[in-house]
């Protein structure tokens, strides 16, 4: 089956969140949410090594977008239900959809954080995957010492499936970095 067939929401509702696909015009936003997180991210996130113009962030949403449609990989910008206000980001990358299995990432507008709202989206996109994408496997993956994102998958569950040692390269290429791999998995075996 060409993936480009699989049906996956635009747009989902969480009790006090709306999550949607990237959109033309969204970059603005996303960008100011970055500028004001930026030394929460730095330490984390590529993207915010280089502290991105407007520009270049609405060049990465409008992409992102691109990816949704073909099911490369399926982003969702995080508002608030009641105001409209950007949170964060959160979705699904490194699919493979002949396993059904998803990998999920995040970050959020420290402005916005102590709230509840990520793992609220994540919660939301872990049960998107395993109910209707009939995914096999949900994966979480984040560096050892970055205790606000390993909080996520704990708080939600998932089991700590092992630490990769040396597994990486911290963001700004300076030493090495352990990662963590949390996963959930569905009951059913392929057919």
């Amino acid at each position: 089956m060409n993936t480009v067939l699989i049906d996956v929401p635009t747009m989902i509702e969480t009790e006090r969140l709306v999550l949607r696909m990237p959109q033309p015009g969204d970059g603005r936003a996303v960008n100011a949410a970055i500028k004001a997180s930026l030394t929460e991210l730095q330490p984390w996130l590529g993207f915010a090594r280089s502290n991105p113009s407007v520009e270049e962030t609405e060049t990465n949403t409008r992409e992102a977008n691109a990816k949704f449609i073909t099911r490369e990989s399926l982003r969702y910008l995080i508002f608030l239900k009641d105001t409209d206000e950007f949170v964060g980001s959160t979705g699904f990358h490194n699919i493979d959809w002949s396993v059904r299995k998803f990998e999920i990432g995040y970050w959020i507008d420290t402005r916005m954080s102590g709230n509840g709202y990520m793992a609220e989206a994540v919660g939301k996109l872990t049960e998107l995957a395993l109910n209707e994408l009939n995914g096999k496997r949900v994966e979480i993956r984040c560096e050892s010492t970055n205790d606000k994102s390993r909080a996520v998958p704990e708080r939600l569950g998932y089991e700590l499936e092992g630490i990769l040692r040396n597994e990486d390269l911290s963001v700004d290429g300076e030493r090495l970095t352990d990662t963590c791999v949390y996963g959930k998995i569905s009951g059913s075996r392929m057919t």
